[in-house]
């Protein structure tokens, strides 16, 4: 046994001197493509066509913060289990969460290459004394007695918290990468002997760092890597007698990409706020929901597991005004498929309902984000929605007089009754409807077979 670091070439040859290594064991595999580690792992013949050894490799994050994948040492995954999983099989402490808002904006900050943000950028942006002061109000607040770690991302704004945090009486202490072994294994000890109740981080502690007394997790650093929010977080997970679950503080700041969260992490929409309900049960809770409102479209907004549920009820797709430029163009009676486009329907000559579609569809390659599609076929793509319905209303147009008159908002088949065939499909719809009109009822069915759909949570 022994870490990477310290396999040099001289000790590899001690090591394998008069033997035949069959099997190698690598903890926190993902950091295997790195290309020293590749080395100690070529050294150790791991990828020599004759090796008759087996590389196996264990770690909670199988995606890199730099998007290299671990396809490069490792041919299969051969077993998996979810943080959720884990937690319902009794192997992790139950989650707990709240979202706070903090203000700081990340709108303008770059990324460091395809993953995360530029620690420097990002540490101006959000060390500052209001955002300092409300994470350790929240941690004073919410994390009362707990016993809390919060990752920052630089020293400096380790130490500005730190300070805010003994500021209004919450012992704290700090660790870094700069600090002397025995100076941060002194503030360690103390941590664990419960003379601080928070200790703020930069990077050390999320990798081999194993405290069961933990329960609180203070993410003052936002990030868009999965992985690594995966492992601070998992540092609070651990089991421990009397404890019973670990809280999570998410500080969210205003931002352009997407980052991630407690419920984002468990499959959930990223701007959930647990609001300290337990998250596997509200990601239930979501994973019902939208297999009764599959075609529901959530707001950009905060909302917690009861105001969507809320909103929901309320929701009523025949009600959605489809875009004013589509107005201001077309006399005719299209409808709002939300996110997914719009739809018209109309007679034929023969008597039969027709029917246009403009949906949303990007062609790979092309700037072609729309598909005009007639009764079931592809007519052309076009670069903007308010092209293809001009497209649409022109090949309407070549159908005649009857089918024109009657795609109009007052045509009269609109305004008739449902039929009892149709009455019955609106009931088997998700959720079922019920239309006073024909033209309500064809809106609910198309709106349910091409809004987007919502698929169950992992």
């Amino acid at each position: 046994m022994a870490s990477i670091r310290s396999l040099h070439e001289g000790r590899i040859g001690q090591a394998m001197a008069g033997r035949d290594i069959g099997l190698v064991i690598y903890d926190e595999c993902h950091h295997a493509p790195a290309e020293g580690n590749m080395k100690v792992l070529e050294m150790l013949g791991c990828f020599e066509e004759d090796w008759p050894g087996t590389l196996v490799g264990f770690t909670a994050t199988t995606a890199r913060g730099d998007g290299v994948g671990l396809e490069k040492v490792f041919q299969e995954i051969v077993a998996t289990r979810s943080i959720g999983q884990m937690i319902e099989d009794g192997y992790l402490v139950r989650l707990r969460g709240y979202r706070i808002n903090s203000g700081a904006d990340l709108r303008r900050l770059s990324s460091a290459g395809n993953s995360d943000f530029d620690a420097g950028e990002l540490g101006e942006a959000i060390d500052i004394q209001e955002r300092n002061a409300l994470v350790a109000r929240s941690i004073q607040e919410l994390a009362r007695d707990r016993r809390t770690l919060v990752f920052c991302v630089t020293v400096a704004h380790a130490r500005a918290l730190c300070r805010a945090l003994n500021g209004i009486g919450v012992p704290a202490g700090l660790v870094h990468g700069e600090m002397k072994k025995e100076a941060r294994a002194q503030v360690l000890k103390n941590y664990r002997d419960g003379k601080f109740q928070a200790l703020t981080n930069v990077g050390v502690l999320t990798e081999g760092f194993d405290d069961p007394g933990v329960s609180c997790v203070a993410m003052a650093r936002p990030t868009k890597s999965q992985s690594l929010y995966a492992q601070c977080v998992g540092r609070g997970t651990r089991l421990a007698p009397g404890k019973e679950d670990c809280l999570v503080l998410d500080f969210v700041d205003l931002s352009q990409v997407a980052l991630v969260t407690l419920p984002s992490l468990l499959g959930m929409p990223r701007q959930m706020n647990l609001n300290g309900e337990d998250a596997l049960e509200v990601a239930e809770g979501m994973r019902q929901f939208w297999l009764e409102h599959p075609t529901y479209e959530m707001d950009p907004g905060e909302v917690t597991l009861s105001e969507i549920k809320a909103r929901a009820e309320q929701f009523d797709p025949v009600t959605r005004e489809v875009h004013g430029e589509i107005r201001a163009i077309s006399a005719y009676d299209w409808v709002s498929l939300g996110r997914a486009g719009v739809a018209l329907h109309y007679f034929k000559a023969s008597g039969r309902l027709g029917e246009f579609l403009v949906l949303k569809q990007p062609e790979p390659g092309t700037r072609k984000l729309w598909v005009v599609r007639q009764d079931g076929d592809d007519v052309a793509r076009f670069s903007t929605m308010e092209e293809a319905v001009e497209a649409a209303d022109y090949e309407l147009a070549k159908l005649g007089e009857v089918s024109t008159e009657s795609a109009h908002p007052r045509a009269q088949w609109r305004s008739s009754q449902v039929t009892p065939e149709i009455r019955e499909a609106l009931r088997s719809l998700s959720p079922p409807r019920r239309a006073d009109t024909l033209g309500e009822a064809m809106h609910y069915i198309v709106y349910d077979m091409h809004a987007p759909q919502r698929g169950v949570i992992k």
